[in-house]
């Protein structure tokens, strides 16, 4: 197949906006695949070259990327700078210089989709001395070898930055309408295999049976049941007839998979961590009794010199780190606290009932206290009870508590209302934006990526304090651009630095520990509530004071809302 036929399609795509208009145009796409390459087909369509439950990375960054360009097409540095800035997608600045550029190639290579999906599963392999370069010739002989249209889409793919908007909700649609079977049960098989060209194989050739007939595996990812939000714990324990608190742990979910001596562990998104953290591999060896088993918890990490759990952005070191593992393991000891067993020795455990599969569990491990637990557990319809439950867990310095159903079966991938988590509603704060950076794709031309700061009174300045990107509309994003454009001070590549005059109140879930910001502290989800700008100036925005006092209160003095 032409990656030209591919091109066009990811063009309609793109130009696209209706969710329905989408998954037509890939049902078509589908439909008209042959069977050899339909994997190939569908990885592509969402952006990849490995399925989500791979952990291998193309390692292709922007600054690798704009070298490609420059000896593909014979360009200056300084012309794909000026390209870039102003359309803020390399793959639009390659397609323009492709187009334009110096040198012809004469005998020019037809670009075929296989060419593409196998040149780029090469690049993760490519290791050691010289490997960049290595990887840059591949990119350059792809870019060199291909039409304008298919330029553009050659770097995104390669950058991880396709832009077509195919979202997995799009893509299960498409292969439900190509195959005709229910949207249902292709997600039902997304939700116990999260690799979606292992399933649309198993669409096109056994239907609605074959999809019915995936099951949760040793070794696979499964989807997650996720927690909604409940307003208090008032509320949320009058939900459910038969309800259990559990500790909501400050940490990161994590999955462990143990097939005999084989341990394998995945995050919530599905990564394979199983490198990072050696100890939890030994401990899962010696503590769980079944052969067979998936089990889900809470890790967090352990301050070695107190014993209390840290901060979730310091085990992040460990989940992202790829390198120096043992001594890791030494800084940041971690506590894993179990909750649910997914399944034991040849059977799923899913259709069971909370209370069910919690004696399950409890009987499946030999718990280590402090390193390998269950989670903390009250079972009582009594709010006084519950109340003097959660404000230990805040005390501990946890983030709330996790009000279950125990007559609830384990729903992989979905808030269904099961589980409802209750954390404390801290107060906003009023800060100032120092920063920003020009955005990419639709959002070029705007301002995002807004840096935040406090007062330091003491200094007569400002210091940064954390960085708000998400949770804003394009609508909020033009006007906060318009707003903050005639305050630029100077630019650096993509990043500004803003005088500051404009005050937001922001809201947040929690304040950490940072050396990544002036502060030394950060914000954990900040998001805008209101501009105050029109009745509050920089020399009243929140200060640093302020801010460490909001952080020590954390966990220790807030105020039930029930």
């Amino acid at each position: 197949m032409d990656y030209s036929e591919l091109a066009d399609v990811y063009e309609k795509l793109e130009s696209t906006s209706s969710k329905h208009g989408k998954r037509d145009i890939l049902a078509d796409l589908l439909k008209d695949t042959t069977l050899t390459k339909l994997e190939k087909i569908v990885l592509l369509v969402t952006g990849r070259v490995f399925p989500n439950i791979s952990n291998e990375e193309l390692g292709i960054a922007a600054k690798m990327m704009k070298r490609a360009i420059i000896k593909a097409t014979g360009f200056s540095d300084k012309k794909i700078t000026e390209e870039f800035k102003r359309t803020g997608d390399l793959g639009l600045v390659a397609e323009k210089l492709v187009r334009s550029k110096r040198q012809v190639t004469l005998m020019q290579k037809r670009l075929t989709v296989e060419k593409v999906f196998e040149s780029l599963q090469k690049l993760p392999s490519m290791t050691g001395m010289g490997s960049q370069e290595r990887k840059l010739n591949i990119i350059v002989e792809l870019i060199t070898s291909a039409k304008p249209k298919e330029a553009r889409y050659v770097v995104r793919t390669a950058l991880g930055t396709l832009r077509i908007g195919v979202a997995e909700g799009i893509l299960r649609d498409a292969i439900a309408k190509a195959f005709k079977v229910d949207a249902k049960n292709v997600e039902h098989a997304w939700n116990m295999m999260p690799d979606y060209g292992k399933i649309v194989k198993i669409a096109k050739l056994k239907g609605d049976d074959g999809l019915k007939k995936v099951r949760i595996k040793v070794g696979t990812s499964v989807q997650v049941l996720l927690c909604e939000k409940a307003p208090n714990l008032k509320t949320a324990i009058k939900k459910f007839e038969h309800p259990s608190l559990e500790t909501k742990y400050d940490g990161a979910r994590i999955q462990i998979h143990k097939d005999e001596e084989k341990v394998v562990l995945f995050t919530r998104r599905l990564e394979d961590v199983t490198k990072q953290f050696p100890e939890l591999v030994k401990i899962t060896r010696d503590a769980v009794k079944a052969k067979r088993c998936i089990l889900d918890g809470e890790m967090i990490g352990i301050d070695k010199k107190t014993g209390k759990p840290l901060p979730f952005q310091q085990l992040s070191q460990r989940i992202q780190r790829k390198y120096d593992i043992e001594k890791m393991v030494e800084e940041i000891p971690i506590q894993v606290n179990l909750f649910d067993v997914l399944y034991v020795d040849g059977q799923a455990l899913l259709d069971k009932p909370l209370k069910e599969r919690r004696k399950i569990l409890e009987n499946l491990v030999r718990p280590v206290p402090g390193k390998f637990q269950f989670a903390k557990q009250l079972i009582t319809k009594d709010l006084k009870k519950a109340e003097k439950f959660y404000k230990a867990s805040l005390k501990e310095g946890q983030e709330g508590v996790i009000v279950k159903n125990l007559d609830s079966k384990y729903q992989p991938g979905r808030r269904v209302g099961y589980w409802l988590k209750v954390k404390p509603i801290m107060e906003p704060l009023d800060l100032v934006i120092i920063g920003a950076e020009w955005g990419t794709g639709k959002r070029a031309n705007w301002l995002s990526s807004f840096i935040l700061a406090c007062r330091d009174t003491t200094k007569s300045k400002f210091l940064s304090c954390g960085m708000m990107g998400t949770g804003l509309t394009d609508e909020q994003f033009k006007k906060m651009t318009k707003k903050l454009k005639p305050l630029i001070i100077e630019e650096r590549g993509l990043s500004v630095k803003i005088r500051p005059r404009i005050v937001f109140e922001i809201g947040y879930e929690e304040i950490q520990r940072s050396p990544k910001y002036e502060s030394g502290f950060a914000l954990r989800f900040p998001r805008l509530i209101r501009d105050r700008s029109a009745d509050k100036g920089p020399d009243e925005a929140d200060t640093l004071a302020r801010l460490i006092k909001l952080y020590e209160s954390q966990g220790k003095i807030r105020t039930l809302k029930t």
